[in-house]
């Protein structure tokens, strides 16, 4: 390369440095203002995640040192004195001070609080899907057949994890009102259905048997 090549080489590269510093002082707040925004928005997900840990534990510190009380009734109270921070936090704390009313022998405070938690809209359906099976089972035959009918076809309607467990206790009322017919048929469904737990289809298959059935006991 000539010396002139070289000097030209030279000129070139001093104008391309120029004008990125141009383009930098011109526009480089841009830059910095996206640096900035980053490291915020991380620094601000980090803090939330934290916030979110830190409820979380102290939640189940909570729950574990209200069910260290010897009865029922004493952890249900001591689950009063709980917060709970979001709707999740609160469905599982809710649930857990009505098994402990239940267990307690508190059998209507219990059922009011599943309830309320059941027609709460701003609680994950599994949530308000689980109160509203556990109200039915504690209600029992306090409970018109018909309105227990409604809430478990309600749940097998809507696919609910629970769906198989709600065939269930409608083939009990079946049983009850004295349609064995019918108690048989869905039985039967359950104890062929797939997603049935052994637990469950061992339950079917007992019942089956009890009602005069002949499917042999698995």
């Amino acid at each position: 390369m000539s010396e002139t090549d070289s000097f030209i080489e030279e000129v070139s590269e001093e104008v391309r440095r120029d004008r990125l510093y141009g383009l930098i002082r011109r526009y480089g707040w841009i830059a910095v203002v996206g640096v900035v925004a980053i490291v915020g928005g991380a620094s601000w997900n980090e803090y939330n995640k934290a916030q979110d840990r830190a409820a979380a534990q102290a939640l189940g510190d909570g729950i574990m040192t209200a069910l260290e009380a010897e009865d029922p009734a004493a952890r249900a109270a001591a689950l009063a004195d709980v917060s709970a921070e979001g709707t999740m936090a609160g469905a599982v704390l809710t649930l857990q001070r009505a098994s402990e009313l239940q267990a307690a022998g508190n059998n209507a405070e219990a059922a009011s609080l599943l309830d309320a938690l059941a027609s709460n809209g701003d609680v994950d359906a599994i949530y308000r899907q689980i109160a509203g099976f556990k109200s039915v089972l504690l209600k029992g035959s306090d409970m018109a057949a018909d309105e227990r009918r409604a809430v478990l076809e309600g749940l097998i309607q809507t696919s609910s994890p629970l769906r198989l467990l709600a065939e269930e206790q409608l083939a009990l009322i079946e049983v009850e009102a004295g349609d064995t017919t019918a108690a048989l048929e869905r039985l039967e469904r359950i104890a062929a259905d797939a997603e049935a737990s052994a637990g469950l289809r061992r339950r079917a298959t007992q019942l089956i048997v009890a009602l005069g059935g002949d499917r042999s006991e698995a």
